[in-house]
């Protein structure tokens, strides 16, 4: 170090001045040009290292410039394989989303399908049950004085007359349809019969639908004559 230089040179001034008083003229001069050469190569020498420190001063500044680049570089690709790491897993939940809303689609599906199944087979029923019934209308007509009329949603209305002696022409009537579960239901009954649900009841059990209708009107004669 330039220190060390300055010391080195102090050290040879106080040799030089005791080899003076020791050695004569001529050696000293000797000496003196040894000394010289000797500088000069220790200044060329000095001036090198020097330069070479420098140039390992730079090479460490850079070396630890890219050690600094390099640990930013590793923490950027730590994120980055964390972020990626998350788009998967964000990407297998909705796949695996999607798969589950498929499969609840697909679920749907069936059980739409099989419920307009169920409501065409029963739709086709109680459509044949009704037909059954127009094409009872004129027996019913003729043997008891019976009118059968097919209102709104697809209910049957029957009508009696002939019960009231007193006055022939009166009606005596009840609406009947075919409910959700298949079954002969009676929504409206003028004059109103307390044993209507009995009898709903009975042709439910049985389905002999003649004896329904005629309980219905027995009943109705019953009552004509309180």
């Amino acid at each position: 170090t330039e220190d060390e230089i300055i010391l080195f040179e102090k050290e040879m001034k106080e040799f030089w001045t005791k080899l003076k008083n020791i050695y004569g003229a001529e050696q000293i001069s000797q000496t003196l040009a040894l000394r010289d050469s000797c500088k000069e190569s220790i200044k060329v020498l000095s001036e090198k290292w020097l330069k070479k420190l420098k140039e390992g001063d730079l090479m460490i500044d850079k070396i630890q410039e890219y050690n600094n680049e390099i640990l930013q570089q590793s923490q950027r690709l730590s994120e980055n394989e964390e972020h990626l790491t998350e788009i998967k897993s964000n990407l297998n939940q909705e796949e695996q989303q999607k798969k589950d809303l498929t499969d609840s689609i697909q679920e749907l599906k069936e059980e739409l399908i099989k419920k307009k199944e169920i409501i065409s087979s029963k739709n086709k029923a109680t459509k044949e049950r009704v037909e059954r019934l127009c094409k009872s209308k004129e027996l019913f007509e003729e043997r008891l004085g019976l009118e059968i009329r097919r209102i709104h949603n697809e209910q049957l209305q029957f009508i009696f007359r002939y019960i009231d002696h007193k006055d022939p022409d009166k009606p005596y009537m009840f609406t009947l349809s075919i409910n959700e579960q298949g079954d002969y239901e009676v929504t409206s009954c003028t004059p109103p019969l307390d044993c209507i649900a009995e009898f709903q009841l009975k042709v439910r059990e049985t389905n002999n639908f003649s004896a329904f209708v005629a309980n219905i009107r027995k009943a109705f004669t019953a009552l004509s004559y309180k």
